[in-house]
């Protein structure tokens, strides 16, 4: 599970940093989305997670639009951190 470790370090070094940013709310919505991931293949029925999960979905593809309009450099090493795909822009 490298994944989890990097995750840690990450989320350890962000405590100590600025909460707010972008980075840290797209840090945030993936762990949450991973662990509701983990849950819907347990619960397949559990609808009201299925449409969280779709919100939250939405929500961290709506910062990463924003942070690669500000920033191409630092969507591209968060990206990699978080070993997420790359948003497609219309």
């Amino acid at each position: 599970m490298v994944k989890n470790s990097v995750i840690s370090i990450i989320s350890q070094k962000e405590n100590e940093e600025n909460k707010g940013s972008v980075e840290f709310q797209v840090f945030s919505f993936t762990t949450k989305i991973r662990r509701l991931t983990s849950h819907l293949e347990l619960h397949k029925k559990d609808f009201s997670s299925q449409r969280g999960l779709r919100k939250i979905l939405g929500k961290r593809q709506r910062l990463l639009a924003y942070l690669s309009k500000r920033s191409r450099g630092r969507y591209k090493e968060l990206i990699d951190e978080l070993d997420i795909r790359e948003i497609k822009t219309r």
